[in-house]
């Protein structure tokens, strides 16, 4: 077996999210993690920012 096939192995099971769906196309979404609750914005130059 390779490292490339046991990598993909490996992250099989990990949930994928879309960011545009995650905010509703609207740039902006709310996280809530252990009550604490965080922004995730995807800036005009199309990068991803998570705030607390």
């Amino acid at each position: 077996m390779t490292s490339t096939a046991t990598s993909k192995d490996a992250t099989k099971d990990i949930p994928e999210h879309v960011a545009e769906r995650l905010t509703n196309a609207g740039g902006l979404a709310h996280i809530v993690h252990e009550g604490q609750v965080y922004t995730l914005r995807i800036t005009r130059m199309n990068k991803l920012i998570l705030t607390k």
